[in-house]
Order: C-alpha cells, then structure tokens, then sequence
C-alpha cells in the first residue's frame, strides 16, 4: 500500500510540473526536460509513468472531468450556474485547469478533437434537463446555447486573464449569466437563481476535501 500511494503521489507530482510547464510554454514550447526540472524527478521515474509528452497533455485533459462533475442541485438551471463559477473560481488556483484550458485553446500539433467535449456535455446536458423540467423559455435549444455559452466562457476567461491573471473571472461570469439569463429562464424561477460572483468559492470550500 506505501508502494502504492508512492506511486500515485509521484503520477501526480509528475502532472502538476507538466501543467505549470504548459500553463506557461504551451504544448510546442513544452519539453520533458524542463517538466523533469520542475518537478524534481528522473526521467525513468517520468518514463514509467508516461511515455512522453503527447501521455502528459492527454491526462492532463482527462483531469479537466473532475471540474465538470454535475452540481447536485434541483433546480438545473441553477445547477448549470453553479458550475461556471465554480469552475472560473478553480482557474484561479488550479494549475492542471489552466493547464487545459491553454492546450484546449492553443493552436498547434496537439488537436485530439475532443478539446471542448466535455465541457459541451456537461452543457447540454444540463440545459436538457433544465428545459425537461420547464426551467427555459420554449424558443431556447439546448444546445445551440451549450455552444454559446462555451464560447462566451472561453473568450470571457482568455481576455480576463489578459487583463488581470483572471482576478476578476468570477465576477464576468456572473455579468455573463445577468445578461443572459432574462433571455433564457422561465420567469417563475429566473429571481430565485443565484449568481453571486463568490457562490463557486463558497461551493468549492463546502466540498470534502
């Protein structure tokens, strides 16, 4: 078991001194020597791990779901709100998200297709659910508004963190959903939502470690 938790903490450190590496190089500018000296560790311990640079940004991407699990909230909509600023709120501190978020947006030779997949599900399936449950206006499509909305978050993000290293991110998505949200929500449930720019930090802080 020593041998084990060992090895997960080493996969770990391995994947965080990748991240700040690309957070900050991108994909092209990355090599697994500076990640190596980052990190602390030899290349047979990177290697056992990782076969190279292409294995690090892919587990890089699959760490991204743990940030797009489904809040458990009723009322979907809310749900949905929840998990943008929650998740603007972890750009903040989490380097594996920023991470994500440069290989996701950075044009180059690491393309897997799949760069905004998730977070689109994630979307549409919460937008689906919301309209199942008569929380949107009938002329909304999910969707088309899954679609929107990653775009507006994505170009949201990348000229706050132009601005101020995304100080203030929080406080654009919850201008975001205050513009929009008239447009969209059912009038019986639109003054009951909550997009209080500090709700993501509350929620993250509420969570088991």
């Amino acid at each position: 078991m020593a041998q084990q938790a060992r090895a997960v903490r080493t996969r770990r450190s391995i994947l965080e001194a990748a991240a700040s590496v690309f957070e900050e190089l991108g994909y092209e500018g990355t090599s697994t020597t500076e990640i190596l000296a980052r990190s602390g560790l030899t290349r047979g311990a990177l290697y056992h791990h990782f076969p190279g640079k292409r294995a690090l940004a892919d587990a890089l991407m699959e760490l991204q779901e743990e940030a797009l699990v489904l809040p458990d909230n009723p009322v979907r909509l809310q749900a949905l709100i929840d998990l943008t600023l929650m998740f603007a709120e972890r750009l903040r501190s989490d380097v594996v998200l920023r991470a994500v978020v440069r290989l996701t947006v950075e044009k180059g030779s690491y393309q897997t297709g799949q760069n905004y997949r998730g977070a689109m599900v994630a979307a549409s399936t919460l937008l689906s659910q919301a309209r199942e449950g008569g929380e949107l206006l009938p002329t909304v499509d999910p969707d088309e508004l899954a679609f929107l909305l990653q775009g507006i978050f994505t170009g949201t993000q990348i000229v706050s963190q132009a601005i101020n290293e995304r100080a203030d991110l929080p406080q654009r998505i919850s201008v975001m959903w205050r513009l929009l949200l008239p447009s969209i929500a059912h009038p019986r449930i639109l003054s009951g939502l909550s997009i209080d720019p500090d709700r993501g930090r509350t929620l993250l802080e509420s969570q088991p470690a």
